[in-house]
């Protein structure tokens, strides 16, 4: 059987890869690894508005309580949230039923330990063996012994008291477009900046069970970009199917992705003082813009691989408090333990608010390479990744950028894709490297598919 556990929890096709048979053997394996081996203890759950959703919730919810763990339910709420209640209530674990940006007919089931951390790859590998080990005795606790099903009816309205929490003063002075990707921020995005006095026009705000980032959210940012200035708004927000993420739109349409919102928060909070080590955390992702922008402000860079979990293990162990994604995964470790696209935008609004600046003059601070990824849907990522011919192409095309760029090719952490992206100050140029990179991947796919 392929390895379970991806870059960012467990992903695959609804009842068919990721079936509720598997949910429950997570959710089973998951509670004996996390709550103590089958003594009584909490896990919290949540899930995003996709149909699949209550079928994998349920199937996990009867493998946790049938180990002896109670599990306490939230329904629809953004991931980040799940983070905050396991450590506020204390509990083993956390679990979230979503597969964040990928289309309605995906789901996935990611965990996060006590405290509200995602899990190091140790304690997946103890959870995924559990789960392929068919003669594990696992206990069976009767009569009271059973874990129980308890609700948490007020789980949206405590995470936007948090997220409200974490600034001061007020949003009065904005207008903002809000992309809800029709996911777990439908309702709480627009409840919590209408709860800072923001006027907010809401978009992509009614799920359906399989509308969940169709052509919307932070994948697609095309209808926001064109709402922001129809609707003379300031600014714009876009969100992932469970609100990890987000992406901006200034006034004028123009997206502006974390690689700009982390540049516009780490200059701003060194500034006043709060940016422990003057160090932020990216990943080898972030555009050499982003690079060239914090040490143009004497701010270190750290860097990490792709997934915000590789971030947040950085940051513990840096001590810096600040850092993210490209794509909008964004940490601020002072407040949450996870990336929380709801935060950041109450943050980003925030120092649009201190410094009287518009979102287009601050992101105006980081100028971009250009950029290009090409995704290539491929059965064997690892063929493709191990071969020769990709790592003689990859030297090939470094010579020809000669210093002026760089290239990343990576297989995707949750979906069967090997990623090619390239920088470099010729666009003419870059597109032509891309290009010949991804026959070449092309190339090996399909002789790994027909061997």
């Amino acid at each position: 059987m392929a390895k379970l556990f991806g870059t960012d929890g467990v992903r695959g096709l609804a009842n068919s890869e990721l079936t509720p048979e598997l949910a429950f053997k997570l959710g089973r394996a998951g509670a004996y690894i996390l709550a103590g081996q089958g003594e009584k203890n909490r896990v919290i759950i949540g899930r995003d508005t996709r149909i699949s959703g209550h079928m994998l919730e349920a199937a996990l919810i009867a493998g946790i309580c049938s180990v002896g763990v109670d599990v306490y339910q939230t329904g629809i709420i953004p991931t980040p949230a799940i983070a905050l209640l396991t450590k506020q209530f204390q509990a083993a674990a956390g679990v979230v039923v979503s597969a964040s940006h990928n289309p309605a007919e995906d789901n996935g089931i990611k965990f996060f330990g006590a405290g509200g951390c995602k899990l190091d790859s140790t304690l997946e590998e103890q959870i995924e063996a559990l789960v392929l080990n068919e003669d594990f005795a696992y206990p069976q606790p009767l009569a009271s012994a059973v874990g129980r099903l308890h609700d948490i009816p007020d789980a949206k309205e405590w995470y936007l008291e948090f997220v409200c929490s974490t600034i001061s003063g007020n949003l009065r002075k904005f207008k903002i477009v809000v992309d809800c990707a029709n996911g777990a921020a439908f309702e709480v995005a627009t409840a919590i900046l209408a709860e800072l006095s923001a006027e907010v026009i809401p978009i992509f705000n009614f799920p359906d069970g399989i509308n969940i980032n169709a052509g919307c959210g932070s994948t697609h940012p095309e209808a926001l970009m064109k709402k922001v200035v129809e609707y003379q708004a300031d600014l714009g927000f876009a969100f992932d199917g469970d609100a990890d993420r987000v992406l901006a739109v200034d006034a004028n349409g123009k997206l502006v992705d974390g690689d700009q919102m982390m540049v516009i928060c780490a200059r701003h909070l060194k500034n006043k003082g709060q940016l422990p080590l003057d160090t932020v955390v990216v990943t080898v992702m972030s555009n050499l813009g982003l690079h060239q922008a914090m040490q143009e402000n004497g701010i270190k860079v750290l860097e990490t691989p792709v997934g915000d979990r590789y971030v947040l293990e950085k940051l513990m162990t840096s001590g810096a408090t600040f850092g993210g994604e490209q794509s909008g995964h964004i940490i601020f470790l002072e407040h949450n333990t996870t990336g929380d696209g709801l935060l950041t935008a109450v943050q980003l609004l925030s120092v649009l608010q201190e410094t009287g600046k518009t979102l287009a003059e601050l992101a105006s601070q980081m100028q971009r390479y250009p950029q290009l990824l090409k995704n290539v849907r491929v059965r064997d990522k690892a063929a493709v990744m191990n071969s020769s011919q990709l790592a003689e192409a990859i030297i090939k095309a470094e010579k020809q950028l000669k210093g002026t760029g760089r290239i990343l090719v990576r297989p995707s952490g949750t979906e069967p894709l090997v990623r090619v992206m390239a920088e470099a100050k010729d666009s003419n140029q870059l597109k032509a490297v891309v290009d010949e990179l991804v026959a070449v991947v092309e190339e090996i796919a399909g002789k790994s598919e027909r061997s």
